[in-house]
């Protein structure tokens, strides 16, 4: 049987191609529609799996965490009585293995945080700084002291910016603004934060190689 020939007006033509290019989009769609539900599935797959395994990681470790703090906070006890110590300020203490192979320190971050009193010597040192600004340079003073008087947006200076204040003060020798910045610092009462924990062991050149204690330090 031979082939039949079709014969189209140019109108007839453009029609038929619209209409083929039509279903072709309608196919794609489709696809990436079917894509799309397969992708978001494989998603919930994964999440299924995957957040039970990271929550047993999670309570592990903050076991392990709670542990070896306790543990620790015995042999500090003892520490501070055979040093005789009345009081441990430390943050942070550094536990070495007889052999020198392993290590391990522990201790907690803190916060910055200050007693009302610290606002009477910021307002001591913009009272000093008021009328100082008379050129370009003693505006870029008082611009300085200004951004190092700045808090946070928890309202707290930070203590960093405290010490370049009292760097300053040494370079300014003010009775004033001394006054005020060691009112400021006077005030400084930190909060404990986080505990930590970090464990080492040595490598072999003699390099302190960190344990990963967590998935973004794990390799």
């Amino acid at each position: 049987m031979e082939n039949a020939t079709v014969t189209m007006s140019a109108a007839e033509l453009a029609e038929f191609e619209a209409f083929k290019a039509a279903q072709a989009a309608k196919r794609a769609k489709d696809e990436r529609k079917q894509n799309l539900e397969m992708y978001n599935a494989m998603i919930d797959e994964q999440i299924a799996c995957a957040i039970p395994e990271l929550k047993d990681i999670s309570e592990q470790l903050s076991t392990v965490q709670k542990t070896v703090f306790e543990n620790f906070r015995a042999l500090l006890d003892m520490k501070k009585d055979i040093m005789k110590m009345t009081k441990d300020g430390q943050r942070s203490h550094t536990f070495t293995s007889s052999d020198g192979q392993s290590r391990i320190e522990l201790g907690f971050y803190q916060l910055d945080n200050y007693k009302d009193t610290v606002n009477d010597g910021i307002a001591m040192i913009k009272e000093f700084i008021k009328g100082l600004a008379k050129d370009p340079e003693t505006q870029s003073l008082v611009d300085m002291v200004l951004k190092l008087l700045s808090k946070d947006q928890k309202g707290n200076l930070k203590a960093s910016r405290v010490l370049q204040l009292r760097q300053m003060a040494d370079k300014i020798n003010d009775d004033r603004f001394t006054e005020g910045v060691e009112i400021i610092m006077n005030s400084y009462a930190p909060i404990p934060s986080k505990q930590f924990i970090r464990a080492f062991i040595k490598g072999e050149d003699g390099e302190w190689l960190p344990i990963p204690l967590s998935i973004t330090d794990a390799k």
